[in-house]
């Protein structure tokens, strides 16, 4: 009788140990997936609070930024402004678009936020404490009113007529009729950037000196014989364009560099980017955004290495 007893107390005791090593199991795995669970709620919150911070960030974003300089970005800078405004409800992009020469001394005297240069800024503008911006790459193509029978010139030829030496289309392989030299006006990106590919500054015979690319196309088009540059992401068929020793100005060869006038689309500031207004850096960031290439890519320009 004793010994069943033992028997049955030894049993139990061991029955009571198995249940008290389950419920301790049962505890440490309740508390691991409870911890599991407090880190993946953690994390989403974590997660949520970040895209809310991002949000509040675009959306905190108010006031005005402004350019002004080269009516040839004229389009970029519309697309680019409109496409800022459209993530920035609260900010408005001011443009004005008088030459490069004249957006490059507004934002060295301080009178707006970023000069829009269509070349390359000169060692003096530099020296003044402003930064060249490099935003996209720009074809100059040289276009004549759609009736023209020249479709190629060499680099001589174009030389030789912007400075006055071939004066008649026949000279060319054309019909016999006067040349017309439409050019910009001086502190044109576009005429400084043409002359100096060239080396023909101080030396172009024009007929006219136009103030915008507007009207230079509008000239060309309406006018036998002429011949104009203009910036490449305008042409439409109204002018014809004219390939230069055989190569055509189109995106493909202007990144071979096979084609002779391209030129920089700049966006100058007084000074680093990072020492520019919170808004004036966003405007940066979205440019350099994959949205931001987007809207350049598709106002036909080339985005820069």
């Amino acid at each position: 009788m004793k010994m069943r007893k033992k028997i049955f107390a030894a049993v139990m005791a061991g029955m009571m140990l198995l249940s008290l090593a389950a419920c301790g199991n049962e505890k440490e795995e309740t508390t691991k997936a409870a911890d599991t669970t407090k880190t993946s709620e953690t994390t989403s919150e974590e997660k949520t609070t970040t895209e809310k911070e991002t949000t509040k960030a675009a959306s905190d974003l108010s006031g005005s930024i402004s350019l002004s300089g080269s009516t040839s970005m004229e389009k970029l800078v519309t697309a680019l402004g409109e496409a800022f405004m459209d993530e920035n409800k609260n900010v408005t992009v001011n443009s004005e678009f008088v030459g490069s020469g004249a957006g490059i001394e507004a934002v060295t005297a301080g009178t707006v936020d970023i000069g829009n240069s269509s070349r390359a800024l000169k060692d003096e503008e530099k020296a003044n404490g402003v930064l060249e911006n490099i935003v996209a790459i720009d074809g100059i193509a040289m276009v004549v009113d759609p009736e023209n029978a020249v479709t190629d010139l060499t680099k001589e030829q174009l030389i030789q007529v912007y400075d006055g030496t071939v004066t008649n289309w026949k000279d060319l392989g054309g019909s016999d009729m006067p040349i017309i030299v439409i050019g910009r006006e001086a502190g044109s990106g576009t005429r400084g950037a043409f002359e100096e590919i060239l080396k023909l500054e101080d030396k172009c015979q024009y007929a006219s000196e136009l103030d915008n690319t507007g009207a230079v196309m509008a000239r060309v088009a309406a006018t036998p014989g002429a011949i104009g540059y203009v910036s490449l992401d305008v042409v439409d068929d109204t002018v014809k364009a004219v390939s230069l020793d055989g190569v055509e100005p189109t995106e493909e060869n202007i990144k071979a560099g096979s084609y002779i006038l391209s030129r920089p689309f700049v966006m100058a500031t007084k000074g680093e980017i990072s020492e520019q207004s919170e808004l004036v850096q966003a405007w940066f960031a979205y440019i350099n955004s994959d949205a931001g290439k987007e809207v350049i890519q598709s106002v036909g320009l080339i985005l820069p290495d």
